[in-house]
């Protein structure tokens, strides 16, 4: 019995997951982060029938409505944005680490060097401004002079 509510319960969490989209398979925020515990929690109940199917179905359902309808007012409002899912946060400024923002995301310089060079930043002066991203990712824009020389950027001579 404990293995059919598993295939169906992985049958019904396969198709909430392709509603829900990309986002929640990818790299996850914060909220994502919540959502994809909840369920996983709640999943957990039905296979091993604590709850009854149905029961777990609705929770299932209301996380992911949840998902949702934060989804949408994050699109519709940059302001539900930052309350949901908080704002990327300036790690390296022309070149010099960002001690603050370092700080408040209690990220060290080692960390901070690690995260550039997997972004295939080799000196830091290269970097016009890097970001942690809310899904825990470094961007990284460099300084004109540091971007790679593109196909186009060379010229033909006559």
């Amino acid at each position: 019995m404990t293995a059919l509510r598993g295939l169906l319960v992985y049958a019904f969490m396969l198709v909430v997951i392709r509603v829900l989209g990309k986002r929640t398979v990818g790299n996850f925020t914060a909220f994502d982060l919540l959502v994809a515990l909840m369920l996983g929690e709640v999943v957990d109940e039905i296979i091993y029938g604590d709850v009854d199917i149905a029961q777990g179905f609705v929770a299932i359902g209301v996380v992911a409505l949840a998902k949702y309808v934060t989804q949408w007012l994050t699109y519709w409002d940059h302001g539900f944005n930052r309350l949901f899912e908080g704002k990327p946060t300036e790690i390296v400024r022309h070149g010099e680490l960002v001690r603050e923002g370092l700080r408040s995301e209690m990220m060290n310089e080692k960390e901070a060097l690690a995260a550039l060079r997997i972004q295939g930043v080799t000196d830091l002066k290269e970097v016009k401004q890097a970001r942690l991203e809310v899904d825990g990712e470094v961007s990284v824009i460099r300084e004109d002079w540091a971007e790679p020389l593109q196909k186009g950027d060379l010229k033909k001579e006559s």
